[in-house]
């Protein structure tokens, strides 16, 4: 089966569904040229891009294009062949449109694959057959694994250079399937390519008449992915109304002789549905109340769901004010000042015990202190973890127990990427540090005895140091 590809009329691109996927692998196995083989043979690439291509490749004495400087963009990631920073590219087929982030292979730049996969619904995580699975690629599943991306193929590139043999692959794909399946990713495909020669990126192989299977394009265009915020889905794929979550961005009051009461409440519905009527929870306040009114685009309406950005008007005159969140009473998430949550480290500069930190959580920002490191996750040994580590370094992953100087409404990540999803801020210049994922990730790897040890109990050693390290004035709560 091959891809009905070419330039789309405005009819066809308004019915075609949205993807959006991440590519990622280890060093020079192959990503800016799949990537760039996605483009070329599926007609997205404008001329004068083809030529300029032609003419770089040229000028480094290639004869042919070198697809790969269609998403190497920054001018040191083009003289130096590699890929820096996440490159993101629109495209689009008659069945679907796509929106591919191309995220880098070393190992200082792993951070960049949190930013890149953390909206992606397929992550395309590709391994060169000469060297099969190592540590980069176990890094990258389990990145994938963290931020609970749905679908997972696994592209054994440069098959090319291993005469197409279909043993290398079948060992490939089952040792990669065994980890990404322990690890907790729900779906993985395998797909033997060349990205070079363009085998089963657009068009099928004709020299891998041994595999059956769809080519990188079709099953982009057909994996079933849901975009749908009003329901989630288990890990077993079962779905189920997903409950609502409104953090509210602005208090609207007008004042105005027209509107001389009007009180609303504006932001983005986060997931599920909102109806006038019905009775909700405003935290961390607790205050419950009914929803009077919905304002969308200017017009009243029933109902609401995600991803719409409506005003929320409420029957009783609270106080709510930015980065609170509206709930229904019934699925209202916990509210707690203590946060236990996997993380990824993004920043330079290591994270302690004792650190104080902003924490941003959807509209809310406040203050934090890391009050415990349980451990890291040695992903050189795979999924083997390091019992209280000193700090985390750039690009590690570990366990973390943070103390909130305010109480939050937050949910487990496993249960909403969006409101079980949040940040670490540096309190003095602002940059960003760690992306955290609420509740600990790799369950079926974590221990089936509780440790008396553990560094979450604040009633023990290293809580009671941590405390002590990070008494200061506004600080300590």
């Amino acid at each position: 089966m091959t891809s009905t590809a070419g330039p789309l009329t405005a009819e066809q691109l308004s019915a075609t569904t949205l993807l959006r996927f991440a590519t990622a692998g280890s060093v020079d196995d192959g990503k800016s040229t799949l990537v760039g083989r996605l483009l070329h043979d599926s007609k997205s690439v404008l001329t004068d891009q083809l030529e300029a291509v032609e003419r770089a490749s040229l000028s480094r004495g290639q004869d042919a294009p070198d697809l790969a400087l269609l998403t190497d963009g920054l001018r040191a990631e083009r003289e130096q062949g590699i890929t820096i920073d996440v490159a993101y590219r629109y495209f689009a087929t008659a069945r679907r449109r796509f929106i591919l982030a191309d995220t880098p292979g070393h190992v200082q730049y792993t951070r960049n694959m949190v930013t890149g996969a953390s909206t992606a619904s397929l992550a395309v995580v590709l391994v060169d057959a000469r060297n099969g699975v190592v540590e980069q690629t176990r890094r990258h599943a389990a990145v994938a694994a963290l931020l609970r991306v749905p679908h997972v193929v696994l592209a054994v590139n440069k098959m090319d250079l291993v005469d197409y043999a279909e043993p290398v692959f079948a060992a490939i794909a089952e040792e990669f399937t065994a980890y990404a399946a322990s690890l907790g990713v729900p779906e993985i495909v395998a797909i033997p390519i060349s990205a070079l020669a363009g085998d089963n990126v657009v068009e099928p192989s004709a020299h891998m008449d041994w595999y059956g299977g769809p080519t990188v394009l079709e099953h982009l265009e057909t994996v079933p992915v849901s975009h749908d915020l009003t329901v989630s889905l288990s890990a077993a794929g079962a779905a189920a109304p997903s409950p609502a979550r409104f953090p509210v961005q602005y208090v609207i009051r007008p004042q105005s002789a027209e509107h001389p009461d009007y009180r609303g409440y504006a932001g983005q519905l986060a997931s599920g549905v909102l109806r006038v009527g019905e009775r909700v929870t405003v935290l961390p306040s607790g205050r419950t109340t009914t929803i009077s009114g919905i304002d969308a685009l200017g017009h009243a309406v029933d109902t609401a769901w995600a991803p719409q950005s409506v005003t929320v008007l409420l029957a009783d005159d609270l106080d709510v004010s930015r980065g609170d969140l509206i709930a229904p009473t019934a699925s209202a998430p916990a509210v707690t000042q203590d946060i236990r949550a996997t993380v990824c480290h993004l920043h330079e500069r290591p994270l302690r015990v004792g650190e104080r930190v902003l924490l941003k959580h959807a509209t809310r920002t406040v203050k934090a202190i890391v009050k415990a490191l349980p451990y890291r996750i040695d992903l050189s040994s795979g999924l083997a973890r390091e019992e209280e580590p000193a700090q985390l370094a750039v690009n590690d992953i570990g366990l973390v127990v943070l103390r909130t100087a305010e109480p939050l409404p937050m949910d487990a990540y496993a249960d909403s990427r969006l409101t079980g999803s949040f940040l670490l801020i540096d309190a003095a210049d602002g940059t960003t540090l760690t992306a955290g994922m609420a509740g600990e990730a790799f369950a079926a790897r974590e221990r089936d005895t509780e440790d008396p040890n553990d560094t979450a109990d604040p009633s023990n050693a290293a809580g009671q140091a941590a405390r002590a390290a990070a008494h200061n004035e506004g600080w300590d709560f």
